[in-house]
Formats: structure tokens, C-alpha cells, sequence
């Protein structure tokens, strides 16, 4: 009773106390004690309790549900759990009309517990039938039970129940086989008018189960006429909607045998659909309704999308339905459809889909036919979405970061997955339906639709209100189609581009017109026969880099596309190319170019030279380095104190060019030249700000990039910047010395004239890394070094394996991985996991066989620890996402220690206590294992491994259970000598 009041006066201070730390104080509260063993008692109690208000009871049976559905394991037996099913019922019935709330977590609680508990268990016929006892024993209590019945199929797929995968899979088979009782129930409840919403949405949620009920039964069912019949009603039930929109998935799906078979529900469905259509433009109609009418019609077009591609006059009925709800003015509803006209385009345009017309002269017939077909569907569809990506009026009133977000969009047709910004997810989506109508048409064709757009924005441009935004938006969809459009069409593009310069210099408009000059780079490249073209164009974008900083961003971009594709025309241009790039760099004039931006002209500037003679390249290459070396060399003459005091990004700046400049100018002999002039600069630079993560990360990469693509014409100086790096790991610890390392590594570890340096490089590094890496917890707070450290070990395995394997710091280096596998950061814990499979996989590394025996002497002593640490990974130790590389891990040290590896895969499981888990589970996993020792395939391995983990993360107490048997005793580090 004591701890009942405690939970009261926890919610009240959690919903009325007016100080916020009581508040949070209460809460914290409330939440352990949904994870004590107490809760389940208290919890039951206060749900009974008649004095209890709403926020307890609401609570009360969210925790009771949680606990069902997670803990209960917890329950000390069977007598307990047949007390629990005992209780909910009564629940069940007293809150028939209770609280919905309440109601609700109470129906899962027993849907829950109906997962966990066997069928046997609710009187032989399973839960269905039990149900129908109950509701034919206790009429009053049916809209109780008819929740019940609502949610039960939904919890099949709930995995935050945390029941057994064989338990699951049963119960899935036990609803599934009382189906048929099921929908008897519910019929019979059609005859209670007010429950009749309710019955639909039990229905809806039956449906979504692989039932396999023949279409012509459910043709005539009187659920799914009733479902039908409410279409039609005055208000639209949107249980119907969700029913409907539930058979025509199903009645396509494979599982229940396709539309072939389900043919009669097909033709009872569409028709009644069909006869919708007209409220689509009705303006009386709410717009929630048109919405939920809209939504039958795409997965009509969805589902149906097969039969649609024939091409048959009554598909083309629903086609033309179709065009109609992709014209709606509201975009929610028309990109419905959107789905449907890509999966259209995919069936029209692959080639293996008409195999079936017999011979391929048949199969080519056939696709043009239906090319032809819907023809005129795609030409309407590109009318109909062009308009959508017009800025929007109000554009400026959004917040600075959606703003950002829109802009970023519009500028590279891509946006974070995480993207909630309407604006940004319409461009995305226009721009991909604009792809479907472009390879289904044609680019030509598409773009001569999109020119007549874009001469009527012109106009535009050019009335009264001088109203950009129409011929902005048509730019914008010219550019989302550049890669479909041929670089031999010659009728609208060259008018495109002899109206472009005419626009006006607005600086939205401007940026999209120098992005569709990038986006075109490879046109002019194969149009501009006569040079005063790509002359017009350079200026235009020369243009654009002085009147915004996001036009001068778009031009940038513009320039180093054309630069890529032109770059053997623009040789001859360099000169001029060159000042751009110089004013850009220097801050210089009035171009607004940022720091970031320049990038794209350093490239653009480095792709051209690379077309250059050797000679020519070697002077155009010193000229390109000038304006970058020239800032640098005067910090560095000012002293080494100034260089000291420099913030970061002063640096950065300029040595960023220098890798861009590395990497794009392909001449190997005259980057390396050039490294060499610049060596002197770069190792005050490396002496003096060895401390500065941001300025060493930045320099690596230059030198990373100058090594990439100098190779062996590197000479001394690749000597000289590994003497640097390594000196001053030993003091300074940046992650970035290791990642240089691994690319030299990469090209340099097969070479025996370097042997011996990379051998006094790798000992060096990897000794000092080992000892900062003693423990767990110095891979936590040293996640990059461990990152990097182990991404080098394994090139070293793939590429020196003759120099490392027989290295005396192996061994250690083994030992450190072994104490880091559970490092919770993602890229430490792969690399160290890749490390381990490198290791056992070293048979594929570059003479790895010779090394077996080494290999095998470091292994085997520790084989059993590092099978139970990657056991404990899989089962806990490290997050469900990483499980992919986990078992890559186990399933290599099992191919090759084949039975050993199956005796410390045993010896490991057979640690965790078979309350956790069940020995049929231990077995299905260890077949896995030995499935794999004997060479079978790991993808068909995965599923028992899967089930081990799911098993064993299933809830807290089980995880603590495993978590506790696997952990290993203290791990012995090996010194390194």
C-alpha cells in the first residue's frame, strides 16, 4: 500500500507540481520503477482500485503492458502468469467503457501475453476462439473484446515483445489458422450499427496477415461489401478506406497468389473505386476525403501496376484517373502517384520485361507498343509537376536553417535522409518523376516539352511584374533531365543556351541558369564546335561568380563540370581560366567566390592541366601552386611564434587546395616535383603545429593525395615525410599520421627496396599506439586512434603481410584488438573487427599463405577468448547494427580453425544459462557454425545467428544474464619487446 501512494504522489508532482526539478525528479522515478519487479503487483492493484484517477490509471496500464510485453520472464511461474491472464480479463471487461487510453494498453497487454502464452493456454482453441466464449457469454463487453480482437494481429510484428523467435512464429500460425473465426466474428458484429467502424478497423488489421483466403471468397464476404458500400456514404469512413486499401494489396501480392488468382476481387474493388473519381475536383468535399480517395486510386495504381503496363483500354481508364490525382493543386496528394508512374517507367523500359512475347524481335515490338501507349500519359505528367519547383513567394520567410536547407537542395538535387522541409522533398520528387517521363519518352522529347516552359517563363521575365520564378523553375527541370538529353541534340539546346544569357541577373535565376550550364558540360563539349560557345558560356558563369555568393557558388560548380568535360578544348584557354582561378583564390576583384567554393576551381583548373604535354603540365602546375604557397610561405617567414598563434582555418585553406590540386592533376613525375619544392613548407608547417588535430588532418591529406597519385616517382620525399610523421607520433597522437601511413601502405608495401623503412615505421607506430590503448576505456576516449590504427594494421595484412605477421608487435597488437572489439564507436569497432577477419582470412592477403603457421601460433592460444568476445557481441556487447560485421568475424575464424573454432564456439555458449537460452536455439546457431567450417554459404547462416542475438537482447534481465556469463576474465596484454 505504501508503494501504491508513493506512485500517486509521483504523478501528482509529475502532471502538477509547478517546479520543473520535481517534475523531473518524479519522472526519473516513475521510470525505475517500471523496470522493479514491484511493478507488476502495484501497477495490477491500482488498476483495480476504484479510487484510482485517470493519470494512474493511464499509468498503471502503460506500465502493466510494458511489463507484459517485455519482463515477463519475471513472473515466478506458471500459477503467476495464469493470475495475470486472469487479471486482464477482468480489466478488460471493467474498462469496456473506460478510458480509451486505458483500454487500449490493456487489449495489447493481453495480445501480448497471448504472444508469450501457448494456445493451450486460453482453453485449447487459442485466443480467437476464446474470444468468441467470451463475447457470446458477455454480449455487453463486445466493443472491449473487439478491440482485443483489432490489436492481436498487429502484435505479431511487434518486436518490442520480447518473445522467442519459434514462440513468435507459432503464434503467427495460431492466428493465421483462426482466421476464419476471426472474420465470423466480426461479421457478427456488423449487425451493431455503432460498432461498425470498429469492425472495419479489425478487418483492416486481419487483412494485413498472409491469411491465403481465396479472392472469390472475399468477392462476395460481407465485410468487404459493407467496406465498399461505406465508399459511398456521406461522411467517408476512413476503416472502409483502410479495408479497401488492404485488399488491393493483398489481391496483388504474391504471397496470396497474385491478381491472376484474385481476380474476381479485383473486379469487384476497381469499379467501385473507379466511381470515385469524380469527387477528386469536387470543391465540397473535405480535403481529407479527397486525400483518402486519392490514396485508393495510388494503390490501385501501385499494386495493379502489372496489368496497367499492358496497355489495355480499361488501364488506361485507370491511368487517366491517375494523371488526375497527379494534377491536384495540393502537392501531398498528387505525389501519391508519383510512386506509381517510376514503377510504370521501370516495366515499360526494361528490356527482360516483354520476354515473355516469345523471340526478341516480338519482345521489341511489343515494348514500343506500349512505349507508345503511354506516350501521351508522360508528356501530361511532365506538364503537370513542372510547375511545382517554383520558388515559393514566401520563400524568404522561412527560418534561416530551412532556408539553408531549400537552397542546398535546388543546388545539388539531393538532401539529407532526415529532410522534413516540404519544399526540399517536392524538388527531390518532381525531379525524380521528371527522370521516369525522360526514359520513358525520351530526353529529347522531354526537353522540348520543358522549352516551351521555359519560353513562357521567359516571357515573363519580361512583363510588368517581371516574374522570374516560372522560367527559374523550367531551368530547374531542364537540369534534373541533363543526363537523359542527347549530347548530339541539336534543335532546343543551343536556343536554351542562347536564351540564357539573355535572363535577368536575378540571383535565384542566375543560379539555377549556371547550374544548368554545368549540368550540360558534356553537350557542349560534343556541340561546341565553334569556340565562341564555350567562350559565351565561361563568361556567363565569370558573370555569375560577381553577383551572389550562391549564384558564384553554382558557377563554381558549373565551371569545374565544364572544365572535367571540355578539358581537352580548354587547353587553349588556360590562360584566362587561370586569372579566374587566381582573382577566386586571392579574394581578389568583385567575385564571390567562397573559401569552400574554390575547391571547385582548383579542381576545375587541375583536370584541364592534366590534358597538358609533361612539360607544359610541370609550369602550369607551379603557376596553379603559386596563390596557395605564397600565404603560407609569408606566415611561415614571420617566425615560428606567428606560425604558432595562426588559428586553424588561416592554414587550412590553403593546404585543402593543395590536396585538391594533388589529386585531380594527373601527372604523376610533376606532382611529385612539385611535393618535393613544397616539402620544406610543409615540414615547418608538420614541426610546428603537430599539436593542431584540424592543421594535421588537413596536411595528411595534401601528402596522402600527393603520394596517391605520385606512387614511386616520390623518391627521397616519401622518406622525409615518414621520418616526420613518425617522430612526431611518438609526442603528438593524431589519427591522422596513422591514416597516411596506411596509404603508403597501400602503395609502397609490396616494394622490397622500402622494407626496411615501413618496417621501422609500422613497429614504431603500432608500439606506441599499444600503449595508449590498455583498456576499454581508452578506446572510448581514443576512438579515432583505435579507428585508424587498426584501418593501417589491416593494410598491412593485405599489403605487407611478410613485413607484420612476423613483426614482435603481432602479437600485441592482437591482444590490444581483442580489448577494444566492444568499443561502442561504430568505425573503432568495425575497423577492429576487419582487422580480426583480415587476420583469419590472411590465406586472401598478398603471400598470407606463407604465414599461416605464424598466424596460427598467435591465434590458437587466444582462439577460445576472442570466440567468446565476439559471442558477447553478437548477443549484447555491441548495438544489433553492427551484427553484420560480427558475424563476418566469427564465420572467418571459424572457416579457418574450422573444428577448433566449433570447440570454442561451444565452449562459449554452453556459459549462458538456458533460462536465456533454450538448447534448441544453442544448436540451430552452432549448425550455422559448422555449416560454415564446411564452406556453406554465409548469407544462408545468417538467420540462426540473427535468432541467437534477438534471443539474447530480447530484455534487460536477459541481457544482464548473457552479458554476465560471456564477459571474459581481465585480458593479459602481451608487452611488446
Amino acid at each position: 500500500m505504501e508503494l501504491q501512494n508513493t506512485v500517486k504522489e509521483a504523478l501528482n508532482a509529475l502532471y502538477h507540481h509547478p517546479d520543473d526539478t520535481v517534475r523531473m525528479q518524479a519522472d526519473r522515478w516513475l521510470q525505475d520503477f517500471q523496470g522493479t519487479i514491484d511493478a507488476w503487483q502495484v501497477a495490477d492493484n491500482l488498476l483495480h482500485d476504484a479510487t484510482s484517477n485517470l493519470e494512474t490509471l493511464i499509468f498503471c496500464s502503460q506500465t502493466l503492458r510494458s511489463k507484459v510485453q517485455r519482463d515477463i520472464e519475471e513472473l515466478p511461474s506458471s500459477e503467476a502468469v495464469r493470475a495475470l491472464q486472469d487479471s486482464l480479463n477482468t480489466l478488460l471487461k471493467k474498462f469496456h467503457k473506460g478510458p480509451p487510453k486505458v483500454r487500449t494498453q490493456i487489449s495489447i497487454a493481453v495480445a501480448a501475453l497471448a504472444v508469450h502464452v501457448p494456445a493451450e493456454d486460453w482453453g485449447g482453441g487459442g485466443i480467437v476462439s476464446w474470444l468468441q466464449d467470451e463475447m457470446n457469454s458477455h454480449p455487453e463487453y463486445v466493443p472491449g473484446f473487439l478491440e482485443l480482437l483489432t490489436v492481436l494481429p498487429e502484435e505479431v510484428y511487434n518486436y518490442k515483445i520480447a518473445a522467442r523467435p519459434e514462440r513468435r512464429r507459432r503464434f503467427e500460425k495460431e492466428l493465421t489458422s483462426q482466421m476464419e473465426v476471426a472474420l465470423s466474428i466480426l461479421t457478427a458484429c456488423l449487425q451493431i450499427n455503432e460498432l461498425k467502424e470498429k469492425v472495419l478497423e479489425a478487418f483492416a488489421s486481419w487483412l494485413r496477415l498472409k491469411h491465403r483466403i481465396h479472392g472469390s471468397v472475399l468477392a462476395s464476404h460481407p465485410l468487404v461489401l459493407t467496406a465498399l458500400s461505406s465508399l459511398h456514404s456521406e461522411i467517408l469512413s476512413e476503416a472502409s478506406v483502410n479495408v479497401i486499401s488492404e485488399l488491393i494489396h493483398y489481391s496483388a501480392a504474391g504471397s496470396s497468389g497474385g491478381a491472376a488468382v484474385n481476380m474476381p476481387l479485383i473486379q469487384v474493388i476497381v469499379p467501385q473505386i473507379m466511381n470515385l473519381k469524380a469527387q477528386l475536383t469536387d470543391s465540397s468535399k473535405d480535403e481529407e476525403d479527397v486525400k483518402a480517395i486519392a490514396r485508393l486510386f495510388a494503390d490501385m495504381g501501385d499494386s495493379y501496376v502489372e496489368l496497367i503496363a499492358a496497355g489495355s483500354d480499361e488501364s488506361m481508364v485507370i491511368v487517366h484517373a491517375l494523371l488526375e490525382v497527379a494534377s491536384h493543386p495540393e502537392f501531398d496528394i498528387a505525389s501519391m502517384t508519383f510512386n506509381f508512374w517510376h514503377s510504370l517507367q521501370l516495366i515499360l523500359t526494361k528490356r527482360d520485361s516483354h520476354i515473355s512475347y516469345g523471340n526478341e524481335a516480338s519482345a521489341e515490338a511489343e515494348r514500343n507498343r506500349r512505349l507508345l501507349v503511354f506516350r501521351s500519359a508522360y508528356e501530361s505528367l511532365v506538364s503537370l509537376v513542372s510547375f511545382r519547383v517554383q520558388y515559393p513567394r514566401d520563400y524568404q520567410d522561412l527560418s534561416l536553417e530551412d532556408l539553408k536547407e531549400f537552397k542546398q537542395t535546388r543546388y545539388d538535387l539531393a538532401s539529407s535522409t532526415s529532410s522534413t522541409l516540404t519544399e526540399s522533398l517536392m524538388l527531390l520528387a518532381v525531379a525524380d518523376v521528371l527522370i521516369d517521363a525522360a526514359s520513358v519518352l525520351g530526353g529529347d522529347a522531354t526537353l522540348k516539352i520543358l522549352y516551351t516552359k521555359l519560353v513562357e517563363g521567359v516571357a515573363c521575365c519580361g512583363n510588368e511584374h517581371s516574374e522570374w520564378r516560372p522560367a527559374e523553375a523550367a531551368l530547374f527541370c531542364i537540369r534534373a533531365i541533363s543526363n537523359y538529353v542527347s549530347v548530339i541534340e541539336a534543335e532546343v539546346m543551343p536556343q536554351v543556351m542562347t536564351l540564357l544569357p539573355k535572363l535577368p541577373q536575378q540571383p535565384q535565376l542566375l543560379q539555377t541558369v549556371c547550374l544548368t550550364v554545368g549540368a550540360y558540360s558534356k553537350w557542349l563539349d560534343a556541340a561546341s564546335s565553334d569556340p565562341s560557345i564555350l567562350a559565351s558560356v565561361l563568361g556567363m558563369l565569370t558573370s555569375g561568380m560577381g553577383v551572389s555568393e550562391d549564384s558564384a557558388a553554382a558557377a563554381a560548380l558549373a565551371f569545374r563540370h565544364i572544365c572535367d568535360d571540355c578539358r581537352k578544348k580548354l587547353c587553349g584557354y588556360l590562360d584566362g581560366l587561370y586569372n579566374v582561378y587566381r582573382t577566386a583564390v586571392n579574394g581578389e576583384g568583385c567575385l564571390k567566390v567562397s573559401a569552400e567554393d574554390s575547391l571547385h576551381l582548383v579542381e576545375a583548373l587541375s583536370m584541364v592541366i592534366t590534358e597538358l604535354p609533361q612539360d607544359d603540365a610541370k609550369k602550369a602546375l607551379e603557376m596553379l601552386c603559386l596563390p596557395v604557397v605564397t600565404p603560407l610561405q609569408e606566415v611561415i617567414n614571420q617566425g615560428p611564434e606567428v606560425l604558432h598563434k595562426k588559428h586553424p582555418r588561416d592554414l587550412t585553406v590553403h593546404i585543402d587546395r593543395f590536396a585538391y590540386i594533388f589529386r585531380h592533376v594527373n601527372h604523376p613525375e610533376a606532382v611529385a616535383d612539385a611535393i618535393q619544392r613544397l616539402w620544406p613548407i610543409f615540414k615547418a608547417i608538420f614541426d610546428i603545429r603537430a599539436w593542431d588535430m584540424r592543421t594535421m588532418e588537413s596536411l595528411c591529406r595534401a601528402c596522402k593525395y600527393a603520394v596517391r597519385t605520385s606512387k614511386r616517382y616520390m623518391g627521397i620525399t616519401i622518406g622525409a615525410i615518414l621520418e616526420e610523421i613518425q617522430g612526431l607520433y611518438q609526442q603528438h597522437q593524431q589519427p591522422c599520421f596513422l591514416y597516411l601511413s596506411s596509404e603508403v601502405i597501400k602503395i609502397f608495401g609490396s616494394d622490397p627496396s622500402c622494407a626496411s623503412y615501413l618496417q621501422n615505421l609500422i613497429e614504431a607506430l603500432f608500439k606506441r599506439t599499444i600503449c595508449l590503448l590498455t583498456s576499454i576505456d581508452e578506446f572510448t576516449s581514443r576512438p579515432d586512434v583505435a579507428d585508424d590504427c587498426f584501418l593501417l594494421a589491416s593494410r598491412c595484412i593485405r599489403y605487407c603481410s611478410q613485413l607484420f605477421i612476423p613483426s614482435p608487435v603481432f602479437p600485441s597488437l592482437v591482444d590490444c584488438a581483442m580489448m577494444g572489439i566492444t568499443v561502442q564507436h561504430r568505425e573503432a569497432s568495425n575497423s577492429i573487427l576487419t582487422f580480426l577477419s583480415d587476420i583469419f582470412d590472411l590465406v586472401k592477403s598478398c603471400k598470407g599463405e606463407e604465414y599461416l603457421s605464424l598466424r596460427d601460433s598467435v591465434i590458437i592460444p587466444r582462439g577460445a577468448s576472442i570466440t567468446r568476445i565476439l559471442i558477447a557481441s553478437l548477443t549484447g556487447a555491441l548495438p544489433s547494427s553492427r551484427l553484420e560485421t560480427v558475424t563476418y568475424a566469427l564465420l572467418a575464424l571459424t572457416r579457418a580453425y574450422r573444428v577448433q573454432a566449433l570447440e570454442w564456439a561451444k565452449e562459449s555458449v554452453s556459459l549462458i544459462p538456458l533460462t536465456a537460452v533454450a538448447e534448441v536455439e544453442r544448436t540451430r546457431f552452432l549448425q550455422a557454425l559448422s555449416d560454415a567450417a564446411s564452406g556453406a554459404d554465409v548469407n544462408a547462416l545468417m538467420g540462426p545467428i540473427e535468432e541467437l542475438s534477438d534471443v539474447c537482447r530480447r530484455n534487460r534481465t536477459v541481457q544482464e544474464i548473457v552479458k554476465g556469463a560471456l564477459k571474459p576474465h581481465e585480458l593479459n596484454m602481451v608487452p611488446v619487446s
